[in-house]
């Protein structure tokens, strides 16, 4: 169906299970070309060295893999998945679009299903994983927390006995998931009291929300500056910091990758209006435990007034409507204002059908001024990347 649109883009051959598409350009027949694309990804893998860290988890996948691509970049020539190409497409392009000279490799795993982590570690064979931490996220396709845990449990499972296991030691079901493989196994957790091989000490937050701590490993202490925003995100770069140091990178190298790290757009992007208005862009996605995290970090901006842009947290399954109510709750607790987009879950008065409407509906207050923030935070379907983009336009 799209073959006409990649050949006007400078595609030079195509995969069809239908025949010729294209006019005078090769094409291989394949019989599927989904299964052809992972077969793609696993001939690309073969020629690539085995400095491969796989990172998975329900919340945080894309900013460690960016993290830890920062880190690994401080030594080796490193190649990531862009944005969030982590399913079963996302891995074989990201595979074979690497450049011959690559040296280490980052691939975000995603899950929909059991089996999924397992096929993309079939396809990406890696040495190193990381799991972030296990919630309530696609729990409506899973069933249960625990099912979303098993699932993301196969990546430490293909793990070789040469590699490395790096584990959240805050959270119970990631922990647990170090007796599924003989590879060697590193911990991290923000919270100090947890006992972690690689933690943080002394974190401090500059009001951009910008985290500064001094990083503690078996390797030794260094002090680090995040580029990234939220007290949250410490614990994405000490589980990046764990995975760069069992790649080989110094410490000293970590701390100069993880604080120039390039960011995937639309997470925690802290951003300021020609107006002085301050724009949170976190509207990526969004699920119970990324959003208490924004609302957290909103509440920590210095403003009068703060408005929270909130769309659906779609496929929590029953679990939905009471975690949305929650985080409304708590939200008005921190005093932070709620606009509600295109659903009435979070159970507040104010509210907009759509993201037109919800700009519509902010620029009714009149100019919000230098003396406000806003964060804007929804599962991708709603589309409230126009909201931040108006708010920060002209």
């Amino acid at each position: 169906d799209f073959v006409a649109g990649a050949v006007a883009a400078g595609a030079g051959a195509y995969l069809s299970a239908r025949g010729p598409l294209a006019p005078r350009l090769p094409w291989i027949e394949v019989a599927d070309t989904a299964a052809a694309l992972l077969d793609v990804g696993r001939a690309a893998r073969r020629h690539l060295p085995d400095r491969v860290v796989g990172v998975t988890g329900s919340v945080g996948k894309t900013t460690v893999k960016d993290l830890t691509a920062g880190a690994l970049g401080a030594r080796f020539r490193t190649w990531a998945s862009a944005r969030s190409f982590n399913n079963e497409l996302g891995v074989p392009l990201t595979l074979a679009n690497a450049p011959a000279d690559t040296e280490a490799l980052v691939i975000e795993m995603g899950a929909r299903g059991p089996g999924h982590v397992a096929l993309l570690c079939d396809i990406a064979a890696p040495a190193i994983g990381v799991v972030t931490v296990v919630a309530a996220a696609h729990t409506e396709m899973f069933g249960s927390v625990d099912e979303v845990a098993k699932a993301k449990s196969e990546l430490v499972a293909a793990l070789p006995a040469t590699g490395t296991a790096v584990l959240n030691a805050a959270d119970p079901r990631v922990l647990q998931m170090r007796v599924l493989t003989d590879a060697t196994v590193l911990t991290f957790a923000h919270d100090p009291g947890v006992g972690a091989d690689v933690g943080a000490e002394g974190v401090h937050m500059d009001d951009d929300l910008r985290p500064s701590f001094r990083l503690r490993t078996p390797w030794g202490t260094v002090p680090v500056q995040l580029p990234v925003r939220g007290e949250h995100n410490v614990g994405n770069a000490l589980a990046a910091a764990g995975a760069a140091l069992a790649a080989g990178v110094s410490l000293e190298e970590v701390a100069a990758g993880l604080a120039s790290a390039r960011r995937s757009p639309s997470r925690m992007d802290l951003r300021r209006a020609p107006s002085g208005l301050v724009v949170l862009d976190d509207s990526y996605n969004s699920n119970p435990v990324s959003l208490e995290a924004g609302l957290r970090a909103l509440a920590r901006l210095p403003a009068r007034r703060r408005v929270a842009v909130l769309g659906v947290m779609a496929e929590l399954g029953p679990e939905g409507p009471g975690e949305h109510r929650r985080l409304a709750e708590l939200a008005a607790s921190l005093d932070i204002e709620v606009l509600a987009v295109g659903t009435g879950a979070y159970g507040v008065s104010w509210t907009a059908a759509d993201p037109a409407a919800a700009i519509a509906a902010l620029a009714e207050l009149g100019p919000l001024g230098g003396e406000a923030a806003v964060l804007v935070k929804a599962s991708r379907v709603v589309g409230l990347g126009r909201v931040a983009e108006a708010l920060l336009a002209p």
